[in-house]
């Protein structure tokens, strides 16, 4: 799949399933890329993972030529997204949008004059996405994130701001912004579940993609039944740990 097909299918709102990579380990991920997910996300801004390893994870997933490679940034800045969309991302996830200021500045890093301020230098990227500026815009995804106060305060308006393709739920966060002790705390399991169904229907009035993280299939499954487009399933890490626990409780007889 292209990066324009890509590209169009999740501003169409048709469903996707994701995978998301912690780890910096190329071989892995070119592994993880060759299962089937329709995208696979690297991420910048809380994985063990620098530059040189996003651009490897670039390079592993394009191996597959299955899976669409995107990149969650370290933070909405335009230095940080244009390299990585250097790189060859298909498109960027940005961190801790409150506003639909913050967004239409996300907007105009991942886009070329006249339509943004994204500086032209695609080292990579122009073998796969583009070259041409016109096409590039075209084909580059932007999902701002949904995980705060202000954010979900203010999530309609982030959802009509011209030229975001789409919005992407970090629960653990959006859980403590609704007033969660921790990340998975039980007692505001409602409020959050409000503010999922908030979410989802401001981008589905607005237009746009809704995507969310989940811990593994099944809630992928639910949340794309409850009206989500797209959504991205674990992580490379939780999954090495799970899987090994579960052998070695299994060679103890703990099962």
């Amino acid at each position: 799949m292209s990066a324009l097909e890509f590209a169009r299918r999740i501003r169409n709102r048709q469903h996707a399933i994701g995978y998301w990579v912690v780890l910096d380990d190329p071989i892995a991920t070119e592994r993880l890329a060759r299962l089937g997910y329709d995208y696979v996300a690297v991420d910048a801004q809380h994985g063990l993972i620098g530059y040189t390893g996003i651009r490897n994870a670039m390079l592993a997933i394009d191996a597959g030529a299955t899976s669409a490679a995107m990149v969650r940034v370290e933070q909405n800045d335009p230095f940080a997204i244009g390299r990585v969309l250097d790189a060859g991302a298909t498109g960027v996830i940005v961190p801790l949008i409150d506003s639909a200021e913050d967004a239409a500045a996300a907007v105009r890093a991942t886009r070329y004059p006249p339509e943004g301020r994204r500086s032209y230098g695609p080292m990579r990227a122009q073998l796969r996405v583009g070259p041409k500026p016109a096409e590039a815009n075209e084909s580059v995804l932007l999902l701002a994130m949904i995980e705060t106060p202000q954010g979900l305060h203010n999530v309609a308006e982030i959802c009509a701001t011209p030229g975001l393709d789409g919005i992407y739920v970090g629960p653990s966060d959006l859980r403590l912004a609704v007033g969660g002790e921790t990340s998975t705390d039980p007692a505001v399991d409602e409020v959050f579940e409000q503010a999922v169904e908030k979410i989802a229907k401001a981008a589905e009035a607005a237009g746009i993609a809704a995507g969310i993280h989940t811990p593994n299939g099944e809630v992928a499954r639910r949340r794309l039944e409850q009206g989500y487009t797209f959504a991205s399933v674990a992580s490379d890490l939780v999954h090495l740990e799970q899987a090994a626990k579960a052998h070695l409780s299994a060679a103890r007889g703990d099962l």
